[in-house]
């Protein structure tokens, strides 16, 4: 593997980024013909690395490529790798955790908790990957503490949640009548956009802010015992039969709801 095979670049994308960086601004067309990436798969290409910022486009017609710069192109990579391998520890973190409980003569509740006040990167970051988890069905609600809070500080968060979510996925999001006022006007056209099929409705009270995933896991919203506008944290719990209270809930407030988008 080379160097930049290493820091995390294809072999199509590290022979259009030295091609470019040869040959200088060219459109798609000619960069597939110098660098030798097939014509089928020269755009894919230039788009993955336009999107992680290695390469940028020049407004012309056609357009035209440009190399960023080697040192800032290693810098960006390097950060990459490094979110990888942070991602990587914690997961082999959770795994521990997992054995550890599995080898106690009585294995404890399967839960656990997440640190992360509303609109905080970590709890953007810890949504994202906890959706990916869902392979068929979310439903969510959306109630405390979200109903104090305003859309600058919720969107990391409703980003991450739509980020994480395949195309198959089906979601159902209950928002209660105070929350729906946190939302912009841009919130239908936002919920259009996402490839998942989503439904929303709307009741007039929800008690606390809880989401189930395939319905085998519930994340519960467990509010800032100080300042009852922030949360403290998230926790997850995969009993079954807590979860099924949970399902059994939301299924009671969804009946009774009504649709938020026509």
């Amino acid at each position: 593997m080379t160097e930049l095979g290493e820091l995390g670049l294809s072999s199509y994308e590290e022979k259009a980024y030295r091609t470019l960086l040869v040959t200088g601004a060219v459109t798609a067309a000619e960069l597939s013909d110098t660098s030798g990436v097939p014509k089928g798969r020269i755009y894919d290409v230039l788009n993955g690395l336009e999107a992680r910022k290695l390469i940028w486009r020049q407004s012309s017609d056609p357009n035209r490529y440009v190399a960023v710069q080697p040192e800032t192109v290693v810098d960006r990579l390097l950060a990459e790798r490094a979110y990888e391998l942070k991602q990587e520890w914690g997961r082999y973190r959770e795994k521990a955790e997992t054995v550890r409980s599995n080898l106690l003569p009585t294995p404890p509740t399967e839960s656990s908790f997440w640190l992360g006040s509303l609109g905080s990167d970590e709890m953007s970051t810890a949504l994202q990957q906890h959706m990916r988890t869902a392979e068929n069905v979310v439903k969510a609600t959306v109630g405390p503490p979200y109903e104090d809070a305003t859309w600058e500080t919720l969107q990391s968060e409703v980003e991450g949640f739509f980020e994480g979510a395949n195309t198959d996925l089906s979601v159902d999001l209950l928002f209660s009548e105070k929350a729906v006022t946190v939302l912009p006007d841009r919130f239908p056209h936002l919920i259009e956009n996402q490839p998942a099929d989503i439904t929303v409705r709307t009741t007039p009270e929800i008690a606390l802010s809880f989401d189930i995933v395939d319905n085998v896991e519930t994340t519960i919203d467990v509010l800032h015992p100080v300042s009852g506008e922030d949360r403290i944290g998230v926790i997850g719990i995969k009993d079954s039969q807590v979860v099924s209270e949970f399902e059994q809930y939301f299924q009671r407030l969804w009946t009774d709801a009504v649709p938020l988008l026509e």
